[in-house]
């Protein structure tokens, strides 16, 4: 029996400040980037069970018509559950999203705003190009550095406790 997919299943049409934005699906490198950050922290929450991980496309619907964005991973506390319905309707503990050329702008300038304003308490930018990973904390009512690693060092996570990624882990050895 074959299965129907709809369009809808694979739309990456994200709304992002009341505007329809249409990004082109990822190339290889950023499907095996995003693949590796999946596995860690898989691994680590077999381990803790301290919530749920989900990954694009997957509507994260902060307010609707308006802030409608799908990052490319997504962690949920348990107790925060309850924004999981049809699509994460609500703020996720974590965010994280893998910049691409084309998308620089708007995944470290424009969606770090929003997701600032709606204090998404951890936010990570990977940069594959510079193999640097950033995570930012809400301190107040913004974004500061919690840990970095370029090329090379760990970076750890305030939300995922205990979760420690080694930069080369995610970077290293890319046979494309």
């Amino acid at each position: 029996m074959e299965t129907q997919i709809s369009d809808k299943d694979f739309d990456l049409t994200e709304i992002i400040n009341g505007v329809e934005v249409m990004g082109p699906s990822p190339f290889g490198k950023h499907q095996a980037i995003s693949m590796r950050i999946v596995d860690i922290i898989l691994y680590h929450l077999r381990e803790n069970r301290t919530g749920n991980l989900y990954f694009s496309p997957l509507d994260v619907i902060l307010k609707a018509g308006v802030q409608e964005l799908q990052p490319d991973i997504i962690f949920i506390r348990k107790e925060n559950m309850g924004i999981f319905q049809d699509y994460i309707r609500g703020v996720p503990d974590m965010v994280c999203e893998i910049v691409s050329k084309g998308s620089v702008t708007k995944d470290t300038v424009t969606k770090k705003k929003i997701y600032e304003k709606f204090r998404v308490t951890e936010y990570w930018i990977v940069i594959p190009e510079l193999e640097t990973i950033e995570i930012f904390t809400i301190e107040g009512d913004a974004y500061e550095v919690f840990s970095i690693a370029e090329g090379e060092g760990v970076v750890k996570s305030r939300v995922i406790e205990g979760l420690e990624i080694n930069v080369k882990d995610v970077f290293g050895d890319f046979s494309f």
